[in-house]
C-alpha cells in the first residue's frame, strides 16, 4: 500500500489529461470572495461560503453554481477563474485540458459573447505561455434554458469561432431537457465541423444515454452511470468504445444513482472493457482534485496501480487531440511513469 503523500508527489509527476471539467467550477473561494466584494462590497462571510456549498441533489448543485455565475459583473471577472484554472493544472500535473464554458447565464445577463470569446483566446494563450499546457473549449449550449436558447449559442458559436473553441457539450439539468430535443442542434454542429459532447445517464436512466448515442451522436459521454442498468448498453460502449467522462466524487454529491463511493461503478465499467476516463467535474464545488480522485480509486475501489496508469492513458486516448498527439502523450506517460514508479518501488 502506498502512503497517501508518497502517492501525490508520484501522481502529480505524470502526465495526464482531464475531459470533463466545468470552467466556472475551477474558480476558488479566494476568487468567489473577490467577486462578491466588487459587486456588493460587503465581505462574503465563512457562512455564506458553507450555505452556498449546501446541497443534496443535481438541481440544489445547479442553482448553487448558477448563484456563483451570477457574481460576475464583468468579463475581466473570467481573467480570476482562468488564474485558478492556470493552478489547477500546476497542482495536478495536467498536460492537457479540455473544458467547458457557460454562457447562457453571462448572455442573459447582457454579456458580449465576442468579448467573452477574446477573453478565453487570451487567457487560454496566457496559460500556454506560462505552463505549456493546451487547454482547448467545449461550449455548453445547456439544456437548462431549452432548444431554442440552444441554437442561439450555437449561432453565436459559428460566428465567433477560434481555434481553442473545438466543439459543443449538452450540460444543464438532465431531467428538465432531454436529448432528444436537440438532435437539430447537434447536426448543425457536427455540419459546421464542431465536435460534438453530451452530459447523459447522470440524473436520468440509460434511455437518456441511448438518446445521446443515437439521436445527438456524441463523441464523447458525460457521466453515463446509469449505463449500468443496462447490459446491452454496457456492450454496446464496449464494442465502439465510445468513451465516458466518469467523475466519481459529483455522482456521490448528487446521490441519484450513487450513494456512497465504493458503489461506484467506474470500476465495472473498467473491468467490462468501457473506455472510462477519470474526471472532477466542478473541483470547488465538489472539493475534489483530480489526483484525490485517483487516491480515492486506490484507496475505496482498490485499483491496482497498473489499472490506474491506463485510466490516465484512457485520458488521452479518449481526448479530441491528434492521433499523433495522442501517441506523444502516451508515450510520456509511459516513460514517466516508469521513471518514478521505479524510484517510488
Amino acid at each position: 500500500m502506498i502512503k497517501k503523500p508518497d502517492f501525490y508527489d508520484f501522481l502529480k509527476k505524470i502526465p495526464k489529461a482531464e475531459l470533463h471539467l466545468h470552467i466556472e467550477a475551477v474558480i476558488s473561494e479566494a476568487t468567489i470572495k473577490k467577486l462578491f466584494f466588487k459587486k456588493n462590497n460587503v465581505e462574503f462571510t465563512d457562512r455564506a461560503m458553507h450555505n452556498l456549498f449546501s446541497y443534496e441533489d443535481l438541481n440544489g448543485f445547479i442553482a448553487a453554481y448558477l448563484q456563483v455565475q451570477e457574481l460576475f459583473t464583468s468579463i475581466d471577472d473570467f481573467d480570476l477563474i482562468f488564474d485558478d484554472l492556470k493552478n489547477y493544472i500546476l497542482d495536478n500535473g495536467l498536460a492537457y485540458v479540455e473544458v467547458f464554458a457557460a454562457p447562457s447565464a453571462f448572455l442573459k445577463k447582457g454579456f458580449s459573447f465576442s468579448e467573452m470569446v477574446k477573453n478565453y483566446k487570451k487567457n487560454i494563450q496566457k496559460i500556454k505561455q506560462e505552463t505549456g499546457v493546451t487547454v482547448n473549449l467545449l461550449i455548453d449550449v445547456s439544456r437548462t434554458f431549452g432548444e431554442e436558447n440552444a441554437q442561439k449559442n450555437l449561432d453565436l458559436v459559428l460566428g465567433n469561432r477560434i481555434p481553442e473553441i473545438i466543439g459543443i457539450g449538452l450540460g444543464g439539468a438532465e431531467t428538465k431537457g432531454p436529448s432528444k430535443d436537440f438532435g437539430h442542434v447537434f447536426q448543425r454542429a457536427r455540419d459546421n465541423n464542431l465536435l460534438t459532447v453530451a452530459h447523459a445517464g447522470e440524473d436520468v436512466g440509460p434511455e437518456s444515454i441511448w438518446d445521446a448515442i443515437n439521436i445527438l451522436h456524441a463523441k464523447r459521454i458525460g457521466h453515463g452511470i446509469s449505463a449500468k442498468f443496462d447490459e446491452k448498453l454496457m456492450q454496446y460502449l464496449a464494442d465502439t468504445q465510445l468513451p465516458l467522462e466518469i467523475c466519481p466524487t459529483s455522482n456521490v454529491f448528487t446521490k441519484k444513482y450513487v450513494q456512497i463511493y465504493e458503489e461506484h461503478p467506474i470500476k465495472m465499467f473498467f473491468e467490462k472493457n468501457i473506455l472510462v476516463t477519470l474526471n472532477t467535474d466542478d473541483p470547488l464545488f465538489f472539493g475534489v482534485s483530480l489526483i484525490d480522485e485517483y487516491w480515492k480509486l486506490y484507496t475505496k475501489l482498490h485499483f491496482k496501480k497498473n489499472e490506474i496508469k491506463q485510466l490516465i492513458l484512457n485520458g488521452f486516448t479518449a481526448s479530441f487531440l491528434t492521433d499523433e498527439e495522442k501517441e506523444s502523450f502516451k508515450n510520456a506517460v509511459e516513460q514517466t511513469w516508469e521513471k518514478f514508479d521505479a524510484e517510488l518501488s
